[in-house]
């Protein structure tokens, strides 16, 4: 075995302390990273001139925050689990879709999808679409708004016999607007159990 002409170095050995250096930094970075955080990525344009500042407020999508929504919660509110904005009919107005559920204690409530929209005067935001009745029994995942098109998985049950818990019908679902009203469309053989 050759020997080595440079002399051992202390720092090609590693001892717990280099691992707490090493934990300490990671964990700085990961919280400065968290402090700092860019803003949020909008497609709109430049900001408006001050004499245009009716039209900034009629853009602004509608808020969840205060909208009653059409679902029966009794002693429990209703919460908004996930929601997603813009402009779906094309009139220049963002739309905000909402899922929307009980907020039970247990098991799996079923889910609503809400379309809010406000009058061009800026008024307070309003339900003007249902694409999923909680009567339904379904739960809502991979929900994003596209191009235009509200896309989401629908869970399900194939029959009542099948517990709460345990959805076994997996359905992709896609809404446009279109002549009016929210069209469905699911591809064909979508349905799974």
């Amino acid at each position: 075995m050759q020997q080595s002409a440079v002399p051992e170095l202390a720092h090609t050995h590693t001892r717990p302390i280099h691992w707490v250096a090493t934990a300490t930094a990671v964990a700085g970075v990961v919280a400065l990273s968290s402090a700092v955080q860019p803003g949020s990525a909008t497609a709109a344009q430049s900001a408006p001139a001050a004499g245009s500042r009716s039209a900034a407020a009629a853009a602004a999508p509608p808020s969840t925050t205060g909208v009653r929504f059409p679902l029966e919660c009794g002693p429990v509110k209703a919460v908004v689990a996930k929601k997603a904005t813009g402009d779906l009919d094309g009139d220049g107005r963002p739309e905000t879709v909402a899922v929307v559920h009980c907020d039970a204690p247990m098991g799996t409530p079923p889910d609503g999808v809400y379309v809010l929209t406000r009058a061009a005067d800026g008024g307070k935001p309003r339900v003007v679409a249902t694409l999923v009745e909680p009567e339904q029994r379904l739960t809502v995942t991979d929900f994003a708004l596209r191009a235009r098109a509200v896309t989401a998985t629908l869970l399900g049950y194939s029959s009542d016999a099948v517990p709460s818990c345990c959805p076994d019908v997996k359905t992709p679902a896609t809404w446009r607007w279109h002549g009016g009203a929210f069209l469905r469309s699911t591809p064909a053989g979508a349905h799974s159990v």
